[in-house]
């Protein structure tokens, strides 16, 4: 029996567990391959980091990542302010609760200062150097943390390897303190284009941390189509066919339409959406910016009476009235 694992903000409770709808953590204040935003960051300009955060919550992210990892030479200096600005200024404008997302950990520290409620904290390895400082933190703060299935001996493709380096974060997490339910435990989705079955091994993953361990598992959902053309197709159908595996949440970006269709269809079909409610708003907002965006092209952006008036107005003139 997989556990609920509780995430919140000081207005807003998100549930990830079986059963309940897909959870999005929305992936775009992430500086990485992002020239742009990494300068603004750096330079002090946190314009893109609020805009992206309204956007995605307004797509139907129900956490957000939040990453300021920007590439300097001295990022234990740098990072730990950057991120705590990220994150207030995100708290600021939208009420979800954050994913704290840095490799850094006096970047981590700060972060949780930063962060209200209870928030994720992204990330642990099997690394026991790793876990010996991030644990502390995740136990005081009572927080969730992410748990990635790798070690010092890096990355396995053996599934079964991933599982049971996924299985002794968890026993080492106990010993913490750290309840299985607040943990996230990540199988690292692998580039399908250079793994053959990649996405097979993370359903398998999905499957066994559910039966043995009862913990909730998440992923980089883009990762899966790395390298790949149309990835927003691949990582729809990967994300759809991980959430009929079992997996509860994912990182990954709500404004590509794709992906949030196959999400809500999935739920939809997996009994996850009471009374289809969910695709069905979805498909009514669909046709309402079809219909906006098919005025705008035809030239009429104001309201039908406003158009009416216009026309008269217009019609007035051409015949000589006033």
């Amino acid at each position: 029996m997989t556990l609920e694992t509780i995430v919140s903000s000081p207005s807003k409770t998100v549930v990830i567990g079986p059963g309940r709808p897909f959870v999005i953590i929305g992936e775009r204040i992430n500086p990485t391959g992002r020239k742009k935003l990494a300068a603004e960051m750096q330079a002090g300009d946190f314009s893109r980091v609020r805009a992206d955060a309204i956007a995605q919550v307004a797509a139907g992210a129900h956490i957000l990542d939040v990453n300021a990892g920007l590439g300097v030479a001295n990022p234990h200096e740098v990072e730990p302010e950057v991120l705590t600005e990220a994150i207030r200024i995100v708290q600021e404008v939208v009420d979800v609760p954050i994913s704290i997302d840095s490799s850094v950990v006096p970047a981590l520290k700060a972060g949780l200062k930063a962060a209200w409620g209870k928030p994720i904290v992204n990330s642990v390895t099997g690394e026991e150097e790793r876990m010996e400082v991030v644990f502390p933190l995740v136990a005081e703060r009572g927080a969730v943390v992410i748990a990635i299935s790798n070690d010092e001996s890096g990355i396995s493709y053996d599934p079964r390897v991933r599982f049971e380096v996924a299985k002794r974060i968890v026993k080492r997490a106990a010993t913490y303190g750290i309840p299985p339910e607040n943990i996230l435990i990540d199988p690292l989705a692998m580039p399908a284009g250079a793994i053959p079955g990649a996405g097979k091994q993370i359903f398998e993953i999905v499957r066994w941390i559910r039966e043995e361990l009862g913990c909730n598992c998440t992923c980089g959902a883009s990762n899966i189509s790395f390298g790949l053309p149309n990835r927003a197709a691949v990582n729809a159908s990967f994300v759809a066919m991980a959430i009929a595996a079992g997996m509860t949440c994912a990182i990954t970006n709500p404004l590509e339409q794709e992906i949030m269709t196959g999400i809500r269809a999935a739920d939809l079909l997996m009994g996850q959406d009471e009374n289809c409610t969910a695709w069905i708003m979805m498909q009514r907002q669909l046709q309402k910016a079809a219909a906006q965006a098919a005025a705008l092209a035809a030239g009429e952006t104001a309201t039908p009476a406003e158009t009416g008036e216009r026309r008269s107005r217009r019609d007035r003139v051409s015949s000589g009235g006033s």
